[in-house]
Formats: C-alpha cells, sequence, structure tokens
C-alpha cells in the first residue's frame, strides 16, 4: 500500500513538472475583484445584548442584481404614505421624573440622547396627555369646579397644573429638537360636563358638546402662547374603555362623529386651528369605530385620519381601514412594555415586527410608545397600570436606564426623518423570518430596517436601482442600513 501511494505522489510530481515546463498554469487564478458603486452603513441591535445601536463596517454596494441569497426588492420610484416620526408619550409621570428626579446636568444629557437629532436617537413626535391620565401626580383637567357648578365659556380655563413639569420639558424639547411634532389627547372631559360627575368614567353629556369643543380650542391656544405647537389632537383616548380607578370617558362612535361633525370640525374652522383632529386612539380590533366616522361625507372633511393601539387584534387592522379610506392618514399612538414581558430580546422583536416594521408596512405615519420615562417602581402611578416599562427607567440619583423599548425606538427615530416616505419593497420568502421596511429621506438618502427573528445569523441581499449588497445580520436581531 505504501509503494503504491509513492507511486500515485511521484507520478503526480511528475505531470506538475510537465505542466510548469511548457508554461502552462496549474490553477486558475482568482477573478479580479468587483469594483464597488457605494457604501452603505449598518447600525445593530442584538437580543443578547451584546451590541445596542452599535455601528458595524462599510457595506459595499455593487452594480447588478444576481444572488443566491433570498433578498428583498426595493422600488424608490413607488412611494407611500410620508411619514411625521417616532416617539413616545409625554406623561406628568415622565416630565415629574425629568424634571424634579433628576440634576439639570443629568436631564440635559438625558433630553439631548433623546431628542438631538444628530448627539441622540432623533425623537421626533411626543404624545401628550391633556390633563391627567393613568400616570400623573394627581388627578385634574383644565377647568376644574365644585360639585354643581358649570363654566359654559371656559372663563375658568386653564393650563396651570402643565406649568409645573410638563411645560418646562417640553420648552427644552423644543430648544433641542424645534421641529418636533406634538399630539394632544385627553382621557377625561371635566367632570361637570360627564354623566358621570367624577373623571372616572361616564360620558360627554350632549349638552356640553359644544363647550367641550371650545376646551379644545383654548388648549391649543393656551400652549401656541407657551411657543409649544399642537401638531394634532385625539378627541378622547381609549374611547371604549372606562375605569373606576383613573381618568376614562367613554365615547362611541356615532357620539364622537357628532362632537367632530357638529362642533369640534366647525368650531376649528372657525378660530383658525390647522391642528389635525385624528380619530378613535384605541385598539386595532375596533377598526369598525374610524371607518363609521369615515363614512360620514360631513365629518371626513375635517378629519386627518384615525390613531391606534395595540393591546387588542393584529396591525393588518390598519390596512383594513386604508382600504376603506385612503385618502385618510393613519397613525399608531400607544403600546406599553411592562412586568408581564422581561426577556429583552422577546421585546425586541415583538416591537420592530408589530409596532415599527409592522405599522409602517400598514400605512401608519408614526409609530408612538407609552410613556416616555418611569421610574425604577414603574411609576409614579395614577390608579392604572401598576407594572408598566418606560422608554427608559430613571434610577435614584438621576441615572438612566435605557430598555428594549428605547433602541427599538432608535432604529426608526434615528435614521428616518419627518418626511420620509415609505418605498415600495417585496417581502423575504416567509421561511427566512426576515421582516424588513425600506424608505427614502427628505435628503434623499435610504434606509432598510430589517428583523432577523431566527436564532441563528441569515445573510440577504438587497436590490434596488440596478444595484445590489449583501448583508449577513444576526441571529435575534435588527439592523437599520443607511446609504445615500
Amino acid at each position: 500500500m505504501i509503494c503504491k501511494g509513492l507511486y500515485s505522489i511521484i507520478i503526480l510530481m511528475a505531470l506538475i513538472l510537465t505542466s510548469c515546463s511548457d508554461d502552462e498554469p496549474v490553477y486558475m487564478p482568482p477573478k479580479p475583484p468587483v469594483t464597488g458603486v457605494g457604501e452603505a452603513k449598518a447600525w445593530v441591535t442584538t437580543g443578547n445584548r451584546n451590541r445596542l445601536l452599535h455601528q458595524e463596517g462599510d457595506i459595499i454596494i455593487y452594480e447588478g442584481q444576481q444572488t443566491d441569497l433570498p433578498s428583498t426588492s426595493i422600488d424608490f420610484d413607488e412611494l407611500f404614505q410620508e411619514m411625521e416620526g417616532f416617539g413616545a408619550a409625554l406623561t406628568g409621570s415622565s416630565a415629574w421624573l425629568i424634571n424634579r428626579q433628576m440634576s439639570n446636568a443629568q436631564s440635559q444629557q438625558l433630553l439631548t440622547d433623546l431628542f438631538h437629532p444628530d448627539n441622540g436617537i432623533g425623537v421626533s413626535y411626543l404624545r401628550l396627555p391633556m390633563g391627567s391620565s393613568d400616570f400623573s401626580l394627581s388627578n385634574y383637567t383644565y377647568n376644574d369646579l365644585l360639585p354643581g357648578q358649570s363654566d359654559p365659556d371656559l372663563e375658568f380655563f386653564s393650563i396651570a397644573p402643565d406649568r409645573q413639569d410638563i411645560i418646562p420639558v417640553l420648552k427644552r424639547i423644543l430648544e433641542i429638537n424645534p421641529e418636533i411634532k406634538i399630539m394632544g389627547s385627553p382621557w377625561s372631559a371635566p367632570a361637570w360636563m360627564k354623566t358621570s360627575g367624577s373623571l372616572m368614567g361616564g360620558k360627554l353629556k350632549e349638552e356640553w358638546y359644544e363647550t367641550y369643543a371650545l376646551y379644545f380650542v383654548k388648549f391649543i391656544q393656551a400652549y401656541a402662547l407657551e411657543g409649544i405647537p399642537i401638531d394634532a389632537i385625539t378627541p378622547q383616548n381609549e374611547p371604549l374603555h372606562e375605569s373606576s380607578g383613573y381618568p376614562t370617558m367613554r365615547m362611541e362612535a356615532h357620539e364622537q362623529n357628532v362632537f367632530i361633525r357638529d362642533h369640534l370640525g366647525p368650531l376649528f374652522i372657525e378660530h383658525g386651528i390647522t391642528t389635525k383632529i385624528i380619530i378613535y386612539d384605541h385598539n386595532w380590533d375596533r377598526f369598525d369605530y374610524p371607518i363609521e366616522i369615515l363614512n360620514d361625507p360631513v365629518t371626513r372633511d375635517y378629519v386627518e385620519g384615525s390613531a391606534f393601539h395595540a393591546y387588542g387584534g393584529s396591525v393588518s387592522a390598519m390596512s383594513q381601514v386604508h382600504a376603506t379610506h385612503p385618502d385618510k392618514g393613519l397613525y399608531f399612538t400607544e403600546i406599553s412594555g411592562g412586568g408581564w414581558a422581561t426577556d429583552f430580546s422577546d421585546n425586541l422583536k415583538w416591537n420592530m415586527s408589530n409596532i415599527f416594521i409592522g405599522t409602517a408596512n400598514h400605512w401608519s405615519k408614526n409609530a408612538l410608545l407609552w410613556n416616555l420615562a418611569l421610574d425604577q417602581n414603574d411609576g409614579p402611578t395614577n390608579g392604572g397600570c401598576q407594572n408598566c416599562r418606560g422608554v427608559v427607567t430613571i434610577l435614584p440619583g438621576g441615572n438612566v436606564e435605557r430598555n428594549e423599548e428605547y433602541y427599538a425606538l432608535g432604529h426608526m427615530s434615528k435614521f428616518i426623518k419627518p418626511g420620509a416616505r415609505r418605498a415600495a419593497s417585496t417581502g423575504f420568502p416567509s421561511s427566512e423570518n426576515l421582516e424588513s421596511v425600506a424608505f427614502v429621506n427628505p435628503d434623499d438618502s435610504k434606509v432598510l430596517v430589517v428583523l432577523n427573528s431566527n436564532t441563528s445569523p441569515k445573510s440577504f441581499a438587497v436590490n434596488f436601482d440596478d444595484k445590489i449588497f449583501e448583508y449577513r445580520i444576526d441571529g435575534n436581531a435588527v439592523a437599520t442600513i443607511v446609504w445615500e
């Protein structure tokens, strides 16, 4: 056996020498490298927290479209909804923590980290409770009276309670990001306007519809005098929910329709108010509610669009409303993480799949989380959720813990600028467990956000404008890829 082996080696060496003597190559030279036509940059967050909005090495963009990898094709000539921003709610509790429980230097650094377009994650949209909510320091509205009293002309209207923490924090945010959009949403009308005579539960009495419409006008005007523009309002937070434990008010679809059609819409026009009216502001599972209102030919002219929460139903409901009323906008305005779901990786994937990639692919113009900041005890609370999680947690001494919601939000808000348009793109094969959404920014930069829900890494390709790049994303990770 050894002799036969040596004989084979001798024969092979003879063949090689013969080839060399005839000046013939013994192997094929490598193909010359393909010259790139551009570069993309990627930022990655992994479910194991090894990388948190971490910038990776450059990705080479080539001419061509051929690939053996699973791919998405993006058509930047076919554009859909214009994005208005990404963010969370500046509740009374969040504002109090930032304003009272941190040093000026600590709060300034946090606000910069959250709102600065370059030095932070560029949060560009805030939701603001109009009065108290389940996350405030007390129960109040802007027109609280003693039992038995009323104020038809709102002579005693005042936003004074908001001047303690909310307005000072908003003014600091506007210094960092003057273009931020703000949406106001009431949890309850003043108690004297309601059937319950209380901020907890009950409905708005029909006799006060016109007065309550004036309440919105005065709110917008009062905030404007503070230098804080209100871009949009919703007539009622979660109008199909009542609680005896914190401010709520029920408002059926037909009631909201009458309120807008006969009172709020006309009064906005009379007073020259250009603030958007956005209806519903509740869960995906009752998309019939906004459709009923938008079916009214008079009301729809006052309405900019419909807002949704994610505590019930499926994100696809937003597309069902779009299919019925494609000329009206869609907005996503609330979801909270909390003690019921504490796994960083699972929460990251769920938020990206449903709230950020999901809502955008189903026509939403924004995506907002619930409390911007809470403390280590998930508060201060005001009778509602006792284990909700903020985008950040403010710890004793003013230190900050950035939660999974911070990184999920940052993958959108830092890179997708207000005025961006969603671009048409093909989905990856479902078996790949890859999800994505693409945008083009006002400065013409391109953005692709990709989620890999597999436990193992995945390689994929991106085709656009007769160009291609390939990328390998870790398991349980999200990547935002940006290029010119």
